[in-house]
């Protein structure tokens, strides 16, 4: 029997119970309202999501051509047409999840106006945000059901045969897709870390992420002068996370640890170390160091440790904060992504300084030397310049085999000149692109990499968009920008936006209308509704 079925012989024997007085109530329509909305609260959506993520992940531990995407949204709305989207085009929501960035949520969601990315925001705005994503994403859900409803009611009318929109209905899939959810560093000590991972999964977040940074002085991982915790900080925050996560139910719940190690050289205090070879012992090991002979070459507040069985003396600057020695940057990534692993976290975070796939993989490899299984979440970031970027990879790789690069501007002492708008056609521009465009593919198979996100391009795309609009629609086009860049363009891709009182739940608004109201509901449609036209 089919689920429509199974659910309408449900509200049938419900109305029944009742005798006389839900007489009017349909069990038809009580039973479609049940199916639009299958996901009652967050921790339905948390508990689905997780499952789907796990299943993901084993999928690609098998297989990594299996790898999984995400792009960043800063609004519901943003995060609806991503995934209705995905779902038109590819005819499936598999492998797509949504990313939430805490930088555009500073940037875009504080009541304080935009913001940099350094935590300073209301840490509520992104439990909200889910919420609000989920909103939106469980919306898109009714609109598509309501249409088949509607296709239902018309076949029935017709006396034609319901069996393949009835099957539709059965196998709907769902646009609500796992967010990957991050909380920065914290936003606290360990336990104000719990208290607002559980305020995220309540709201939906299957997965989280995390970043080894100190709270009160985090910076955007594409800045300087990032700051980083002891290991057993930034554990402690994990197993916050952990414990939220099990107190919720969410069993399967996913943990992101994030090192930005790669690019921070300071530290904010030193770790006292128990026993030889801990992991504050090594931490400090990294610490730029003078040697002592005895206290009384230390001065008041300063500290010495040891290090090889020599005292040393670790370097304070002048702001209080401490030094790593340099070179060791990947040595300390290294250490905080198997630490990581071995203490509860699910997959990696490495914030790196350019998207080249032999120096992600140098570093996972090292890591999977340890955890075999180790999976990176990559920031395919708009911080990078991607087209400079693989244009002089391709530039470097052709000149040490010794190809002819006369035609091409040298970019020994400005590599903005790879830029140039007349290099696009060329064979170094084009070998460039297709090392970009086989990016995921490659560095999935290569360095380990599980979700391939892009953080910021919704930010990018809103501001493209309205850019290449108001340009228009106020100089010489006039309206015409408008309808050739935009209406023409949404009418001929068939996007749902097209029909913008159906999408914002005109429609849904109707057919609630006629449950409740019947022959007396006010409605918004009809032939006379101008969107009919399109």
């Amino acid at each position: 029997m089919s689920q429509y079925q199974t659910q309408l012989d449900h509200f049938s024997s419900l109305c029944q119970s009742q005798g006389k007085t839900w007489q009017s109530i349909s069990p038809e329509y009580a039973s479609r309202m049940h199916l639009q909305n299958r996901f009652k609260t967050g921790l339905d959506i948390a508990k689905y999501t997780a499952k789907v993520m796990r299943e993901d992940m084993a999928a690609y531990d098998a297989d990594s051509s299996q790898y999984t995407q995400s792009l960043g949204c800063w609004h519901g709305f943003t995060a609806q047409q991503m995934m209705m989207a995905v779902k038109r085009h590819n005819k499936t929501t598999k492998r797509s999840y949504v990313y939430l960035s805490g930088w555009m949520v500073a940037a875009l969601r504080s009541e304080f106006g935009p913001l940099p990315d350094q935590s300073m925001h209301e840490k509520t705005a992104v439990p909200a945000l889910i919420e609000e994503i989920y909103t939106f994403l469980k919306q898109a859900d009714a609109r598509e059901l309501d249409h088949l409803y509607k296709e239902l009611d018309a076949a029935k009318a017709k006396g034609q045969d319901t069996t393949e929109i009835l099957n539709k209905i059965d196998n709907f899939e769902t646009h609500v897709v796992p967010i990957i959810a991050d909380i920065d560093a914290g936003f606290g000590n360990e336990e104000a870390t719990y208290l607002l991972a559980k305020q995220m999964i309540e709201a939906g977040a299957c997965a989280i992420q995390i970043e080894n940074q100190v709270s009160d002085a985090k910076q955007c991982g594409h800045q300087a002068g990032k700051v980083t915790v002891p290991h057993e900080d930034f554990l402690a925050k994990i197993n916050a996370v952990r414990y939220a996560f099990l107190e919720l139910g969410v069993e399967d719940g996913v943990i992101v640890a994030r090192t930005d190690s790669l690019g921070a050289s300071l530290t904010q205090k030193v770790p006292v170390s128990k026993a030889a070879g801990d992991l504050a012992s090594q931490y400090t090991s990294y610490l730029d160091t003078t040697p002592v002979t005895s206290a009384a070459d230390l001065q008041e507040g300063e500290m010495a440790i040891k290090l090889g069985g020599e005292l040393q003396k670790p370097v304070r600057l002048d702001n209080g904060l401490y030094q790593f020695k340099a070179g060791t940057e990947k040595d300390r990534v290294v250490l905080d992504c198997v630490t990581s692993l071995q203490s509860g976290a699910d997959l990696l975070w490495i914030e790196t300084e350019k998207p080249n796939i032999e120096q992600i993989a140098e570093l996972v490899n090292r890591v999977r030397e340890q955890v075999p299984n180790a999976k990176l979440v990559y920031n395919n970031s708009p911080s990078f310049n991607w087209t400079l970027k693989f244009r002089e990879q391709v530039y470097q790789q052709w000149q040490e085999q010794g190809k002819d690069l006369s035609t091409y501007p040298d970019p020994s002492t400005d590599a903005k000149v790879l830029m140039a708008p007349e290099l696009d056609t060329t064979e170094l521009a084009t070998e460039a692109d297709r090392l970009v465009q086989n990016f995921q593919r490659d560095s999935a198979r290569e360095a380990g990499i599980f979700h391939h996100l892009i953080t910021l391009p919704t930010y990018h795309t809103a501001a493209l968009s309205t850019d290449i609009l108001a340009e228009g629609y106020f100089g010489d086009a006039g309206m015409l920008a408008y309808v050739r860049d935009v209406q023409r363009q949404e009418i001929r891709r068939e996007q749902a936006s097209v029909k913008h009182q159906d999408l914002a739940g005109s429609n849904i608004g109707d057919t609630h209308k006629e449950y409740f109201s019947g022959e007396n509901a006010l409605k918004a449609g009809g032939e006379a509704n101008t969107m009919n036209q399109f």
